[in-house]
């Protein structure tokens, strides 16, 4: 797949654990992929700021937190819902570093860790945190909600653009036993899309969309991964 947003550079500063906050079972996504996402979905929305950002599958909020400070410019407000609680505790958390007081709160963390445990990796966390605080140029609103995503979501708005990475396609995850997983998610999404919602959505390559109420925009294959983007009909 040719990059035509995400730029070829290190994005060591928004490893998982470093800055960002990390517990066991978290799933994170390639920084530079889920910018050229993010930024393919802006191109085909009629907005191109004051976007409200939607995650349906949030999980620990890595992918939305990782957004909101590359996309500064053009995001106003980020929504996420997932249906473990306890990854959206750690979603609170990691989003609160978009706001001068959760960041400052965390390098105070890294601080009691450098002077408790003298680690190197400590220290260059500290860096890291550092810098992400020096892209912070906006107050972007975020809203966590407890939902499943398997069924009516209760949002409230119409989201800009929905951002959202299928875990694997595994039923197990999803605490369903539909066959077809996607369809039904996109059933739910429906619901909250306006006719200038855009949907990007990563899953596994073999996985088929063939939901007939939104029309595919673009689709790329990544590796094992593809990702497809979508416009309500």
């Amino acid at each position: 797949m040719e990059y035509r947003y995400g730029k070829n550079i290190n994005y060591e500063d928004f490893s998982s654990g470093r800055v960002l906050y990390h517990v066991k079972g978290m799933t994170n996504f390639p920084v530079r992929l889920a910018q050229e996402i993010y930024r393919r979905c802006l191109e085909h929305s009629p907005k191109k700021n004051d976007i409200a950002l939607y995650d349906c599958c949030c999980g620990g909020g890595y992918l939305l937190t990782v957004l909101g400070f590359l996309n500064q410019d053009t995001i106003r407000k980020i929504i996420g819902s997932d249906i473990d609680m306890e990854m959206l505790n750690v979603a609170e958390k990691n989003l609160s570093l978009l706001h001068e007081e959760g960041i400052n709160k965390r390098i105070a963390e890294i601080e009691q860790m450098i002077a408790s445990f003298q680690k190197q990796s400590h220290i260059e966390a500290r860096k890291s945190a550092i810098k992400l605080k020096s892209m912070i140029r906006s107050s972007i609103e975020f809203k966590l909600f407890h939902a499943d995503a398997l069924k009516e979501i209760n949002l409230g708005e119409k989201p800009d653009i929905i951002i959202t990475d299928l875990p694997y396609g595994n039923l197990v995850d999803w605490n369903s036993d539909e066959e077809n997983v996607i369809d039904k998610l996109l059933d739910s999404l429906h619901g909250i899309c306006s006719s200038d919602t855009i949907i990007g959505i990563c899953m596994d390559k073999k996985t088929k969309v063939r939901n007939e109420k939104f029309i595919r925009l673009e689709r790329q294959k990544i590796g094992k991964r593809k990702f497809e983007i979508l416009r309500k009909r």
